[in-house]
């Protein structure tokens, strides 16, 4: 990783030297920049405030899709009642409803969190989905002789089977929510990173946009970097299975 970040970098210093242009700044330029916008600017402000929106929205999606999909996948007649739905309304693109969204919901965070969220509840349904679908049923009559209730199987082994793959799915997410805040953030709105981008770059500021870019990127790394914690910390058998499997 190490060596990809210092082969990108060189990348940048040249393509900056050959341009000539204040539109492609030095790396060391922008990093600098970037340090001073988050103590003494109003990065800061535009940065909490996107956080927000990413971290709402993706709790808001993650609560309901692991449930809906956790009874689709280990019950036939949800599964029949609501997957037929997902299908259909997964395709269609929808930040082409943001402006209905915005008639609705409002100019505010409301509009904003719920489009995200829309977006990513349909990638997190069908990954709990076929993970709960996919549960050994060896496991689940070993633990039904031991005389578990349903509810217990599903606190024992359906549950833990599927909370890596939900956290997989969250850090997949983490960057199709962020591409979406970025565009919902250009409309209609003076806060936000997106905002904050697209006003720089109107006004030729190109180190605050350059600025803005760096810290919506800190903004997805950091929420992947959180889910990989998280899963650390919740599902401590993975990452054993894992480590067990690397060493045979």
């Amino acid at each position: 990783m190490k060596k990809a970040g210092l082969f990108l970098l060189v990348i940048w210093y040249i393509l900056s030297a050959l341009a000539g242009k204040p539109f492609l700044p030095y790396p060391h330029q922008v990093a600098i920049h970037t340090l001073w916008a988050l103590f003494q600017g109003s990065l800061p402000k535009h940065f909490g405030i996107s956080a927000l929106r990413i971290a709402l929205a993706l709790v808001s999606a993650a609560i309901p899709s692991f449930l809906l999909g956790l009874a689709a996948g280990r019950d036939r007649k949800t599964d029949r009642l609501l997957t037929p739905f997902a299908y259909i309304l997964y395709p269609i693109p929808k930040v082409a409803l943001l402006p209905v969204i915005m008639l609705f919901l409002g100019l505010g965070n409301l509009s904003k969190i719920f489009l995200i969220g829309l977006i990513v509840f349909f990638q997190l349904y069908f990954v709990v989905r076929d993970a709960s679908e996919a549960v050994d049923e060896r496991y689940m009559d070993s633990v039904r002789s031991l005389g578990a209730s349903r509810l217990e199987l599903l606190k024992h082994v359906v549950v833990p089977a599927v909370l890596p793959s939900l956290f997989t799915a969250l850090k997949v997410s983490t960057g199709t929510a962020t591409a979406v805040l970025f565009l919902a953030e250009t409309f209609a709105t003076t806060t936000g990173l997106g905002w904050y981008i697209m006003d720089s770059w109107a006004r030729m500021d190109y180190l605050d946009m350059y600025a803005g870019m760096v810290a919506l990127s800190l903004l997805g790394t950091g929420f992947f970097v959180s889910f990989s914690f998280l899963e650390k910390k919740l599902c401590p058998w993975k990452h054993v299975r894992d480590r067990d499997r690397s060493n045979s």
